[in-house]
């Protein structure tokens, strides 16, 4: 029985598609299982009981919840120490929190990965609004190869002087790989070759249980990330973490609140429950959004798209970016992925000014957690390459019919090839 009118040619192609996707969905079934064990064993092995859920307010000494939270986090992500909180309003302010804890006046952050993105341009170099630029913080970066790879004879030849070398794990707005925990590895390598006592720093986005192990595994220091994204399972209301070497894990706490109180503070409210649940939920939160990641780009290579990464390379993070060639098609797509949403379907997304980007940028989010992107979203800014960045899905079957409903919307304009 059909429940949505689409035409023979999406369903023929989305019937292609899912027999191209067997072998990647096996080997994502494996992950979430294997992850899913992790977690598991990390609530199992730090005696979660229901008292922990109930949160604290006022100062929130004592919460046991909070800190037994952080362990559970520390633990699977294979860190000494995490600080998790629903007061980091999203993953670029868990990353200013750690880049302020950890830099002093006359250090240099390199970024090693090329420009950092976007929303992070401010933190670095804004102008009189308590950058790290205005703090006397010097920045420096390496540039990526041509084929979007890390360039490590660049890397080594200027990290000796850094006080953190910063890594941005997925590709941002890009078309270059998202970085994989073995190339991580290697950038680790080529940084601790000439400074081996520099603070090794990743953008851990969209890459949080894609792969068996986090970069901590192979010598990153700390780790960043939103819990509105991979770890907050769609669960999380708000929030982000940071985790790592204790030293420095402490340091940003004291960034977070004062320093000489640091994690000691910070009631958790009635967050905690959410926080749970979700990292609970999480590994399947992100094989869902891995499969609809993979039918996305089978799909839409079947329909005669470039897609980054193809339907069959491992996955490291879940975006995927589709080239879509115009402005028209980027506005179809998001547009339909908008109408295939649960929250807010009846909605016409428009390309606007959002801050911090410096173009016209299209999104797309039915979610029941505002800008929750482990749910099926997609954004687009209005210039080249003209791609869309897709990413989420709460559950495969949903976020198969959201894909396969942007197509029509294109289709329906003729704006498919």
């Amino acid at each position: 029985m059909a429940i949505f009118d689409f035409s023979p040619r999406i369903n023929e192609a989305a019937e292609k598609a899912m027999e191209l996707c067997r072998e990647p969905f096996a080997e994502l079934e494996r992950l979430a299982e294997l992850n899913g064990q992790r977690v598991l064993k990390a609530f199992i092995d730090n005696r979660i009981s229901d008292i922990h859920m109930k949160g604290t307010n006022g100062y929130g000494y004592g919460d046991d919840g909070r800190d037994k939270l952080d362990a559970v986090f520390a633990q699977i992500l294979g860190a000494e120490d995490a600080l998790v909180r629903h007061n980091f309003v999203n993953g670029t302010h868990a990353i200013t929190t750690a880049l302020f804890g950890v830099l002093r006046t006359g250090d240099t952050l390199l970024s090693v990965t090329g420009e950092p993105y976007d929303t992070i341009q401010g933190v670095i170099k804004g102008d009189g609004i308590g950058s790290l630029r205005d703090f006397g913080v010097a920045f420096d970066m390496v540039e990526l190869l041509p084929d979007g790879t890390p360039d490590y004879n660049g890397i080594a030849a200027k990290a000796a002087g850094c006080k953190v070398a910063y890594i941005q794990r997925s590709r941002g707005y890009s078309l270059r790989p998202s970085l994989t925990v073995d190339v991580i590895g290697e950038i680790v390598k080529a940084v601790r070759s000439v400074n081996k006592d520099c603070c090794i720093m990743v953008d851990n986005c969209y890459g949080e249980l894609v792969e068996e192990r986090e970069p901590l595994a192979v010598g990153a220091d700390i780790i960043i990330g939103s819990l509105i994204k991979n770890l907050g399972g769609g669960i999380a209301e708000t929030g982000g973490y940071i985790a790592g070497r204790t030293d420095y894990v402490e340091q940003c706490a004291y960034r977070l609140t004062t320093p000489g109180t640091g994690k000691e503070v910070g009631a958790s409210l009635d967050q905690l429950r959410g926080m749970y649940l979700g990292i609970f939920h999480a590994p399947e939160a992100v094989c869902a959004a891995l499969k609809t990641s993979v039918f996305a780009t089978a799909l839409f290579e079947i329909l005669g798209y470039e897609c980054f990464p193809k339907y069959n390379e491992k996955r490291t993070d879940i975006i995927a970016a589709l080239k879509l060639g115009g402005e028209e098609p980027l506005i179809a797509f998001c547009q339909g992925i908008q109408a295939g949403s649960p929250v807010d379907s009846f909605a016409a997304p428009e390309p606007w000014d959002m801050p911090g980007y410096d173009s016209k940028v299209i999104m797309a989010a039915g979610a029941f957690t505002m800008g929750a992107s482990v749910e099926l979203s997609a954004d687009a800014p209005l210039r080249e390459p003209y791609a869309v960045w897709l990413q989420g899905g709460l559950t495969f079957p949903t976020g198969k019919t959201g894909v396969m409903l942007a197509a029509q919307a294109m289709l329906d304009k003729g704006l498919i090839k």
